[in-house]
C-alpha cells in the first residue's frame, strides 16, 4: 500500500487535504507533520512514498526539508503546496526532484488529479523496479547456464546464427574481444562438482572469464585480456588464483594448460586446442618426473621447447584426419594413420626420444577428439622412458587400443533414439530455462557429444530448435488480444521482453507488435 505524508504548519490545512485525498484514495496510508523539521523526523520511521510539502513554515521551510530528505531518500516523491508561485521557487523545486505543486487555494478536483497522477507514477516506478529486480534475479540464475552454452559453442565450433551474438552480449562480452583459453585438468581424486563450483565463483569475483561445461576432469575457461596487463602476466595471475583454491591447492596432480591469445572469439577454439596440448605436455612431464615441471604450462613454451629439440607438431592435415576419424568412430583408419609413424621416423634416422614425443602428440589429438565427444579416458603417455623403436610401437598400440575401447564402451550406451527424446523434451519444456547440460543429462550424453549429434541428426542446433519452439508458441498466444506481449514473452520462456523482441524479429522478419497487428487484422 502507498503511504503519504502531509506537511503544513496549519492543522486546518492538513486536515482539509487529508479529507480530500482520503476520500479519493481510501487505500492510501496517511501521516502528518506540522513543519519541515518534524517532517524529517517522521520520514525516518514512516518511509512515505509521497510527501505533500508546504513551502512556508516556521523552524524549517519546505524546500529546506526536501533538501534534507532527498539526501537520504533520493527515490521519495514530493508535491509542493504553496501560495508562492514564483519562477525561483519552481526552478529550485524542479532541481530537487519535486514532481508537481499545488497552489493555495486549489479545487478539490485539481488536488485529486495531481495527487492521483503522481501516485500512478510511483506505482509504475515501483512495478518497473520489481520487474527489473525479477529480471536480475532470473539472469543471475540463468547466467551460469548461458555461460557454459556460449563456451561450448565457441570452443567446439557449434555456432548458432540466431543466439550466439545475443548470448555473448548478455554476458557482457563482444565477439571482437581478445581472449585466450585456460584448461584445468583436475587430479584423479578431485571432486569435480566442487572444483567446478569453486572455479565459477572465483571467475565471478575476478569478472574477466567464462567457464564452460566440465567433461570428465577437464574444465575449459575463456579469459579476456585486460588492456593494462600483458598476456603472460594476466595468465600467470589467474593461474595462481585458481591453484590457490581449496579444490586444487591440496593436490599436486592438477595441471593448467594455457593457450595463446587470439584477436577475436571467432578463433578462440584454436587457443583451446593449444591449451589442451600444453596441459597434456605438462601432465606428461609430471608423470615422467621430468625436470623442470610445474602445475601450469604455456603452449608457447612447449612449442619453443619442441622447436629446440627438433620435434615438430603433427601436420594440420593429419590432425584434421584424426579428428574426423575419432568423431565418426573410424578407428581402423585412425590406426592406419598412426601406426606407420614409428616406421617412418626410424627410417629417417630420427632419435627415438624425438620420435616418442612426436607420436605422443599425435595421440593427444585423438585424446582431444574423445574429450570433445564426452568420452572419459586417461591421458595417453608412456609408462616408462622409451629406448627402442620396438617399445615405441608396442606402447603406442596399447595406448590407442585403450582409448578405442573406452570410446566404444561409453558411446555405445547412448540410445539410438536419444535425440528424438531430446526433441520431445525441448518441445514440452521450451518455456523453462533449458541449458545444454540439462538436455545432455536428459539424453544421458556429454554436452559436447549431444550438441554435435543434435545438429547432425536434426539439421539445426539445439538452441535454434528451442528458439523455434518458443517463437511458434508465442505466435499462437498472440491471437489472444487480452494477453500483453510482455506476458507472452515471459510465458514462452524469455525473461527480457526486449531480447524476445529481437529474437522474434530475426526469425519472423517483423517485430512482435507488427506481427500481432497483422494477425489480429486478419
Amino acid at each position: 500500500m502507498l503511504k503519504l505524508l502531509i506537511v503544513d504548519d496549519e492543522q486546518i490545512e492538513r486536515e482539509g487535504l487529508l479529507a480530500i485525498i482520503k476520500d479519493g484514495f481510501p487505500d492510501v496510508i496517511f501521516e502528518q507533520a506540522r513543519n519541515g523539521k518534524a517532517a524529517v523526523e517522521v520520514v525516518s520511521h514512516f518511509q512515505p512514498d509521497l510527501i505533500l510539502m508546504d513551502i512556508k513554515m516556521p523552524i524549517m521551510n519546505g524546500l529546506e526539508a526536501v533538501e534534507r530528505i532527498v539526501d537520504d531518500y533520493p527515490d521519495m516523491r514530493f508535491i509542493m503546496v504553496t501560495a508562492y508561485d514564483t519562477f525561483d521557487y519552481a526552478r529550485k523545486a524542479i532541481k530537487l526532484g519535486v514532481k508537481d505543486y499545488l497552489l493555495k487555494p486549489s479545487k478539490i478536483s485539481e488536488i485529486r488529479d495531481t495527487v492521483g497522477r503522481v501516485l500512478r507514477q510511483i506505482e509504475e516506478e515501483r512495478e518497473e523496479r520489481q520487474t527489473q529486480h525479477q529480471v536480475k534475479r532470473t539472469l543471475d540464475r540463468i547466467m551460469p547456464l548461458v555461460e557454459a552454452d556460449v563456451v561450448t559453442q565457441l570452443l567446439f565450433d557449434h555456432v548458432h546464427e540466431i543466439h550466439l551474438d545475443e548470448m555473448i552480449h548478455l554476458l557482457g562480452g563482444s565477439d571482437t574481444s581478445e581472449a585466450f583459453v585456460l584448461l584445468v585438468q583436475a587430479g584423479a581424486g578431485a571432486a569435480t562438482d566442487q572444483l567446478y563450483a569453486g572455479v565459477k565463483q572465483k571467475l565471478r569475483q575476478m569478472g574477466n572469464g567464462w567457464a564452460g561445461a566440465m567433461t570428465g576432469r577437464y574444465l575449459p575457461i575463456i579469459v579476456f585480456l585486460e588492456s593494462q596487463k600483458s598476456f603472460r602476466a594476466q595468465a600467470v595471475s589467474i593461474v595462481h588464483e585458481l591453484l590457490a583454491l581449496p579444490q586444487l591447492s591440496g593436490t599436486t596432480d592438477c595441471i593448467i594448460g594455457v593457450g595463446n591469445a587470439r584477436q577475436s572469439l571467432d578463433d578462440i577454439r584454436y587457443s583451446y586446442h593449444e591449451a589442451l596440448l600444453a596441459a597434456a605436455a605438462g601432465r606428461h612431464q609430471q608423470l615422467q618426473q621430468l625436470k623442470p615441471f610445474a602445475r601450469h604450462r604455456f603452449y608457447a613454451d612447449k612449442a619453443a621447447e619442441s622447436e629446440r629439440e627438433g620435434v615438430e607438431y603433427a601436420g594440420k592435415q593429419l590432425e584434421k584426419q584424426l579428428t574426423e576419424y575419432v568423431r565418426l568412430g573410424q578407428w581402423t583408419a585412425a590406426e592406419a594413420a598412426i601406426y606407420p609413424l614409428a616406421d617412418r621416423y626410424e627410417a629417417s634416422g630420427m632419435d627415438v626420444h624425438q620420435a616418442e614425443q612426436r607420436v605422443l602428440e599425435t595421440l593427444w589429438i585423438v585424446f582431444r577428439g574423445l574429450l570433445e565427444l564426452g568420452v572419459e579416458t586417461e591421458l595417453p603417455y608412456y609408462d616408462f622412458q622409451i629406448h627402442r623403436y620396438s617399445e615405441l610401437r608396442t606402447e603406442t598400440e596399447c595406448l590407442l587400443l585403450r582409448m578405442r575401447k573406452d570410446a566404444e564402451e561409453q558411446l555405445s550406451r547412448a540410445q539410438p533414439d536419444a535425440i528424438a527424446e531430446v526433441k520431445q523434451y525441448i518441445i514440452a519444456n521450451s518455456h523453462l530455462d533449458i541449458s545444454l547440460e540439462t538436455i545432455a543429462k536428459q539424453a544421458g550424453l556429454s554436452p559436447f557429444y549431444m550438441s554435435k549429434m543434435f545438429k547432425e541428426q536434426v539439421g539445426i542446433g539445439y538452441i535454434d530448435f528451442l528458439t523455434d519452439c518458443r517463437v511458434e508458441r508465442a505466435k499462437a498466444l498472440m491471437g489472444d488480444a487480452d494477453r500483453s506481449l510482455k506476458e507472452i514473452a515471459y510465458e514462452v520462456g524469455y525473461h527480457d521482453p526486449n531480447y524476445f523482441s529481437k529474437v522474434f524479429k530475426k526469425i519472423c522478419g517483423a517485430s512482435p507488435t507488427d506481427y500481432r497487428k497483422a494477425l489480429l487484422g486478419k
